[in-house]
């Protein structure tokens, strides 16, 4: 398992954001999606959207989250975000960059989400994730999650994307707790 730790995402963080949820989706998502809608996003059009989630969220509990790979130097590698949604924490995203994948930062990244979550009054968590993202699923899976029963298709340039809804109780003991590598998560 790598060495790494979660930590509120910084200003400095969003170029970094953008690039790994540009690099992640076209690696991804290649076969979900058209290739020329995911050709056409740009790095500064994620930044641009990214920065105000990062640094002016609507209040505390819009979180974007990043993990970071310790070496001799440090690399942020993967990030989450989440919401309040209708009473439940929403996961909106949840990336660690595919060459950095298998080493543990998405679950630390769960993990923290989760310790945040709670420590907000949430009691229940849910996720939208492509119906055919088989690493998503079994990510999810593995973490105790399951889907609701909720389905909706995304129009991506006349293709429907479906996608299922996740969800997790927060009150369950077997979730992922964080290891204490979690970093400083107060904002």
């Amino acid at each position: 398992m790598a060495t790494g730790f979660v930590r509120p995402a910084r200003r400095e963080d969003v170029g970094e954001i953008a690039r790994i949820q540009l690099a992640t989706w076209r690696i991804a998502y290649e076969r979900l999606m058209p290739r020329h809608v995911l050709a056409q996003i740009s790095e500064d059009f994620l930044s641009q959207r990214w920065s105000e989630a990062v640094t002016s969220p609507p209040d505390p509990r819009h979180r974007v989250l990043v993990a970071v790979e310790q070496s001799k130097q440090d690399y942020v590698v993967g990030f989450t975000a989440s919401e309040p949604l209708d009473g439940v924490a929403s996961m909106i995203e949840l990336l660690v960059e595919p060459r950095w994948g298998r080493r543990g930062h998405g679950s630390r990244l769960l993990a923290a989400s989760v310790d945040l979550w709670r420590a907000d009054g949430f009691t229940e968590a849910v996720m939208w994730a492509f119906e055919q993202d088989a690493a998503m699923t079994k990510f999810l899976t593995s973490a105790g999650w399951a889907p609701d029963g909720s389905y909706r298709e995304l129009d991506v340039d006349d293709m429907l994307v479906p996608q299922i809804r996740w969800h997790v109780s927060l009150t369950s003991e077997e979730l992922p707790q964080s290891d204490g590598q979690a970093g400083p998560l107060d904002h």
